[in-house]
């Protein structure tokens, strides 16, 4: 099966230009740190850079409630600093779970111009 992807991604390469060989070089598939530095491209960048120091603010508060919750004894004290420490994991998760949903999008993206770029060039090739 790989070889017959290189075949297809030779065949399109040959019937792009230049430029659009290079842009179509650039869709390949990104290993995970590529795709977690690209969050940080775009017209949302700001968003995810506020939302990784939120997710350190509540990492940190779980650890305060975790260690707070170890260091009473009073049944009382042990519910809130336990519900604490939930709801603040609860909350990295649900911000950790954004930002994969972000990277799935960036990737499905990728591949949608990748289609595009194939289709053109096949649309192209078919009218010569």
């Amino acid at each position: 099966m790989k070889n017959n992807m290189e075949d297809i991604d030779q065949l399109i390469k040959e019937t792009l230009t230049k430029e659009e060989a290079k842009f179509y070089d650039s869709l390949e598939e990104q290993g995970v740190l590529a795709m977690i530095f690209g969050l940080f491209k775009g017209k949302n960048k700001w968003l995810l850079i506020l939302m990784n120091i939120v997710t350190v603010v509540f990492f940190a508060l779980f650890i305060y409630c975790v260690i707070q919750f170890f260091n009473t004894n009073d049944t009382n004290e042990l519910i809130k600093w336990a519900l604490g420490a939930l709801i603040f994991i609860i909350g990295v998760s649900m911000l950790k779970v954004f930002a994969w949903m972000q990277m799935d999008k960036n990737a499905l993206l990728r591949e949608i111009k990748r289609l595009e770029l194939q289709v053109s060039s096949l649309a192209g090739k078919m009218s010569d």
